[in-house]
């Protein structure tokens, strides 16, 4: 991500200051909170596609930098609501909100993020960026629920996954896209394509942790992490449909009563990896990569152009 952070440095100063007065409190409990908050932000790569979205169309400007802030904050929340409700106790190797101030403060801090978000857009009537991003939100929690009410069952299909992940990970990647680019076009045309864009993006975003939970990188959770937790992803649903019935038996019986028992999850494990699904989704991501790719060879060669293809890359290289 180094051409992106150096092309984005002034950019992201003043990302960084938008958003850092955007969730200022009078309630010390808050303004701490808040200030742990800003110290433990992650990379930061939502932001980035804002603002290089922006700059590939157009010029960032003020509502650019409060867009980017406003994609923070609706991700910010969803991740420390996230953390309750799966009792997480860490969150990118800081403690996790609920970890140090329990759940009910957690869930108010989350509340909290979302109306500060909210507000920051209303007051500035940034109408239609506050409606992108909306959207969004809306379709994570519907993404978030099929997966539970599937779970549940052990019944996911391929197209049923899909669209799993396009609403609970890539649609706020998605709209960021689109925010970006009309924050600098005001083009509905143009926010659409990007928009595109960044759902390919996060649909490689995802499978691409969903490949982590099966290796053996060190990325700050446990390998079959996702199978504990009765999670069918891409990898495990290609090989139930492409083994025999006995095993798919044998597979569906241990993800449902023996999935905490390590070696058999490791058992799996390894027949994903024998029946070709490790390879399979590897495949589709890179699929998803190249797809988005594309798009962005729409635009006229620059600088912002290889820093966005760049960005790509990393969803689908990185090692954590």
């Amino acid at each position: 991500m180094e051409l992106a952070r150096k092309i984005l440095k002034e950019d992201l100063k003043i990302f960084g200051e938008t958003f850092k007065q955007a969730v200022k409190s009078h309630v010390p409990l808050l303004d701490s909170i808040m200030h742990y908050i800003v110290r433990s932000k992650g990379k930061q790569l939502r932001p980035m596609f804002v603002l290089l979205c922006a700059r590939l169309v157009g010029m960032a400007n003020t509502t650019t930098y409060r867009a980017a802030s406003l994609v923070e904050l609706l991700h910010t929340a969803t991740l420390v609501h996230d953390d309750v409700v799966d009792d997480a106790m860490q969150r990118r190797n800081f403690f996790s909100i609920n970890a140090l101030w329990k759940n009910k403060i957690a869930v108010l801090v989350g509340d909290y993020l979302l109306s500060k978000g909210l507000l920051l857009s209303l007051d500035n009537n940034d109408f239609r960026i506050l409606q992108l991003l909306s959207d969004a939100v809306r379709k994570m929690s519907e993404g978030e629920l099929l997966q539970i009410e599937k779970t549940r069952k052990l019944n996911v299909k391929e197209d049923v996954y899909f669209n799993i992940i396009r609403n609970k990970t890539a649609s706020l990647l998605a709209s960021a896209c689109a925010a970006g680019a009309y924050s600098a076009t005001q083009n509905e045309e143009t926010a659409n394509q990007m928009k595109q864009f960044g759902e390919k993006v996060g649909i490689a975003f995802q499978i691409k942790d969903d490949l982590f939970d099966y290796g053996n990188i060190n990325i700050g959770k446990p390998t079959g992490n996702d199978i504990k937790e009765k999670k069918l992803t891409l990898p495990l649903i290609y090989t139930l449909n492409h083994i025999d019935v006995s095993k798919r038996r044998n597979i569906m019986y241990i993800v449902k009563n023996k999935h905490k028992d390590k070696q058999q999850v490791r058992w799996i494990i390894d027949e994903i990896i024998k029946a070709g699904g490790m390879d399979y989704a590897q495949q589709k991501m890179y699929q998803y990569r190249d797809e988005a790719l594309a798009i962005l060879a729409h635009f006229p060669a620059s600088d912002v152009r290889d820093a966005l293809e760049e960005l790509v890359r990393f969803t689908t290289d990185r090692k954590y």
